[in-house]
């Protein structure tokens, strides 16, 4: 039996009860050549696994009746069901259901929506090492092991940080509260008004810092989905500016804000932070008695922002880490006055463009650095 599989088209059984996602493997696996076999619910799935083994097994874990883990349960139980392998499938994206799908049998974990690559690659993986020789496979084995105590501690990571944010955004949200009610005292001296007022400030800044970690989060499980609508680009560039008017004020830095009509369809909100975290961070790098240009122009079928400091600039071997979340950049002594990439406001920025279709770079101001975006306009 074993060398008519190797000979032959290696056969791929797919239980799960979406239409859609049924024939979205389908036609996917069959175009690399597999031979797909589609079971609506997980006993069909039992009755086709067996009327004829499979050389692999994608198994939807939520399903009306009886759901993957008991359906896989079942075939571990069945003549040949111990080596076959079974890929699991599922939008529930945690550590109690990554250990109940090791826990029933399964052999790997692919959350939804999957790639149509990644799910092709994770099943000719999986029939070559079902293929494998009975020392290779110890050593898959410990690799497999090892691989899911990494993904375990990946999952414990993003719960702990989705508990962690949570739990910052009210108590930052009521510290932004009350120092608006402290603004709003007339009798509060000119010390103190100041002092409140640079709390909004980093309260603002704290918040857009939790936002910008939850959207990261998104963007890593492919739910970064911006909703797109018309954004006058002018009128959002000079109310994002406005925020930061008085922490430029208080660093003696100008702002020179002299963008060309133009329009982009955008998530407003998303455009917003992103345009909030470039134009804080020039304010931030740029020395006093300067200035921060923001600049706009539609470029072709494109729209193009710039958002210019006059600090230390970005050495050219830094432009693309810059970007990367939590970069600690080592730099020669000449280069000890430029800067690195602070905390996951950049790294929001990059995934937030890319999620529009667009492009983020930063070039040379000479000095200085120029953050320019570059998006596809609204017309």
């Amino acid at each position: 039996m074993e060398e008519r599989n190797k000979s032959s088209v290696a056969t791929v059984l797919v239980v799960d009860d979406n239409d859609a996602n049924r024939a979205l493997a389908r036609d996917t696996l069959e175009d690399e050549g597999y031979r797909v076999v589609l079971a609506s619910g997980g006993n069909e799935g039992i009755a086709a696994f067996e009327r004829e083994p499979p050389d692999c097994i994608v198994l939807d874990v939520r399903m009306p009746e009886v759901d993957g883990f008991a359906v896989c349960e079942r075939i571990r139980a069945m003549p040949r069901g111990a080596e076959t392998p079974i890929l699991f499938l599922t939008a529930l994206r945690d550590v109690d259901t990554f250990d109940r799908a090791l826990g029933a049998g399964g052999d790997d974990f692919l959350t939804k929506p999957v790639r149509p690559t990644e799910l092709v690659v994770r099943v000719q993986t999986a029939i070559k090492l079902r293929r494998m020789s009975e020392e290779l496979r110890e050593h898959y084995d410990l690799l497999k092991r090892q691989r899911d105590d990494l993904l375990r501690l990946q999952l414990q990571k993003e719960r702990l940080t989705a508990f962690v944010v949570h739990d910052l955004k009210n108590p930052v949200n009521a510290m932004d509260l009350h120092a608006q009610l402290l603004l709003r005292d007339q009798t509060l001296s000119a010390s103190s008004r100041e002092s409140a007022g640079r709390i909004r400030v980093e309260a603002r800044q704290l918040n857009r810092m939790i936002v910008n970690l939850l959207d990261i989060s998104k963007a890593d499980e492919g739910k970064l989905a911006p909703k797109r609508t018309p954004v006058d680009l002018v009128v959002l560039l000079r109310e994002t500016a406005a925020e930061f008017a008085a922490e430029a004020e208080r660093r003696k830095v100008s702002l020179d804000i002299a963008p060309e009509p133009a329009s982009v369809a955008a998530d407003e909100e998303l455009l917003r932070r992103v345009l909030a975290n470039l134009i804080e961070n020039a304010i931030r790098h740029t020395p006093a008695e300067s200035s921060v240009t923001i600049r706009a122009a539609a470029k072709g079928a494109n729209v193009e922002i710039r958002i210019a400091d006059a600090g230390a600039g970005v050495p050219p071997e830094m432009r693309e880490k810059i970007f990367d979340a939590f970069v600690q950049i080592e730099l020669p002594e000449e280069q000890k006055g430029a800067r690195a990439s602070r905390g996951l406001g950049l790294t929001f920025c990059k995934l937030a463009i890319a999620a529009h279709g667009g492009t983020i770079a930063v070039e040379d101001a000479a000095p200085g650095a120029v953050f320019c975006v570059r998006l596809p306009n609204g017309n």
